[in-house]
């Protein structure tokens, strides 16, 4: 029998699993929002880390037809947005259910009650998702989307079309509709759901048109060619797979939590570890020949020196405020009304650097407003901003003790390309052009991979003491 190991990151924004086989491979990834309730963040990661975990285990018996078989690639591809398909419509449904519920108790008044029913019920309607658009979420962990964060969007871009005065009452619904929907574990049997999204594909490949419905609730891109016209030959052919991997048991031998909320997870106290060694283990792993490690996440920021063994020598850990974290940077993007995707791309669009005095939450919107004020563009506060933040992360560097071999950059931030830029200009204007920097697609899971990598060796290892390590900031 297969074994497999999991790692959990529970973090202050977000929540990441990963499974890995006996190889240290990843097979599979998950990753929500963590809003209040880690209980159930931890809940919802696991599970998506177990369906993609199939889906890749299922890639991987078809390796050696896919070449000479492009159909059963595609129409796998296919298969898994729609399985993520008819999840996010169960979220969205019961959403939707919150919503008209929050209306009919909120609002006395029974005009503006009515009134707002109404435009809820459009809205609605406005939210059905179709698989080729942006907001519904596919290549877990490739976009910072999440269902708060798409339905969110949707649901602004659809109040701003209405009349002013429906604004507040419309977002104090949302307010006190979106943690109810959000925090309840929604458990799909994967042999149903992948069986319902196989009848989806049936129904749009069955009588394929040259060209889509635009009324059609599922869209797909142009390598649709590929399955014209053998699409039952395909779908038959890779029955027995699908049918196999429904109902194959991943046997989780060890697991491992980490991260800001990792005391709250329901793991007995010797599969805990710190969430440094984590990122430090996990990042060794991915880039072997690291030995200094910058993990910008959620609530803090840590740059960490590790040995050829991808074991910690030292650290320094930014943990009394939130500024230079995403935390901050979402903050950011809330005073200029954009979404934290944008404020990266953004920055990079500065034609100079403004200078920023304080990179404190606190006084960050009394800042950006003054700044404003002053004639200042957009785009040139951000580059400043997230100079800033590099400078702020570059402090804990040197106080580690500094840029050693290869350099690898881990956690949600360091998704920012604007980050990026500003992170690699001032590693190498202080420590040289020779140094390797480390980005990978996976930096978001580093946490969890270093946790399942623990969960797999089963030994226990701790941060250096206080005589082996500077002291943290």
């Amino acid at each position: 029998m297969n074994k497999f190991y999991l790692g959990v990151d529970l973090g202050s924004t977000t929540s990441k699993a990963v499974i890995i086989n006996e190889n240290d491979e990843i097979i599979g990834r998950g990753i929500t929002n963590t809003r209040a309730n880690y209980g159930v963040a931890a809940d919802i990661t696991r599970d998506e880390a177990l369906y993609n975990a199939r889906f890749s285990v299922l890639r991987r018996k078809l390796e050696t037809d896919f070449d000479n078989k492009p159909a059963y690639r595609k129409y796998i591809s296919d298969l898994e947005s729609v399985f993520q398909y008819e999840q996010f419509k169960v979220r969205l449904d019961q959403l939707g259910e919150e919503l008209l519920k929050t209306c009919d108790t909120y609002f006395r008044d029974e005009q503006q009650r009515t009134e707002i029913l109404q435009h809820l019920r459009t809205i609605r309607r406005a939210f059905k998702p179709r698989i080729k658009h942006d907001y519904l979420y596919n290549n877990l962990g490739a976009k910072n989307q999440f269902f708060r964060d798409i339905v969110s969007e949707k649901y602004n871009e659809e109040v701003n079309k209405l009349d002013k005065h429906l604004f507040e009452p419309l977002m104090t619904v949302w307010d006190k509709s979106i943690s109810p929907a959000e925090n309840v574990r929604i458990q799909f049997d994967f042999r149903e759901l992948v069986h319902r999204a196989m009848d989806e594909l049936k129904v749009k490949y069955g009588n394929l048109p040259d060209t889509t419905d635009d009324n059609s609730s599922l869209h797909f891109d142009s390598e649709i060619n590929q399955l014209k016209g053998s699409f039952e030959h395909v779908a038959e052919s890779l029955q027995s797979h699908i049918d196999e991997i429904a109902q194959m048991e991943f046997n989780i031998s060890n697991m491992t939590g980490t991260g800001y909320g990792r005391a709250l997870l329901p793991f007995p106290e010797d599969c805990i570890r710190s969430e440094i060694l984590c990122h430090a283990f996990g990042a060794h792993a991915v880039f072997p020949n690291t030995r200094t490690v910058l993990d910008i996440g959620g609530q803090d920021t840590k740059a960490i020196q590790v040995d050829s063994y991808g074991l910690v020598t030292s650290f320094q850990m930014n943990d009394r405020c939130a500024a230079g974290c995403g935390r901050y940077l979402g903050y950011i993007a809330d005073e200029m009304s954009i979404s934290l995707n944008e404020l990266g791309p953004m920055a990079l669009k500065a034609e100079k650097d403004v200078t920023i005095c304080s990179t404190c939450t606190v006084f960050a919107g009394a800042e950006l407003r003054e700044l404003t004020n002053l004639g200042e563009k957009r785009e040139d506060i951000l580059g400043g901003l997230h100079k800033a933040i590099i400078m702020r992360a570059m402090s804990l560097i040197a106080r580690s003790g500094g840029v050693f071999n290869e350099f690898t950059f881990t956690g949600g931030v360091a998704r920012n390309p604007a980050v990026i830029k500003y992170l690699s200009q001032l590693v190498r204007e202080n420590y040289g052009d020779k140094i390797k920097i480390n980005i990978h697609t996976d930096s978001i899971f580093m946490g969890a991979l270093g946790g399942a990598m623990f969960a797999r060796r089963n030994f226990k290892t701790e941060l250096p003491t206080a005589k082996s390590r500077k002291s943290v900031a």
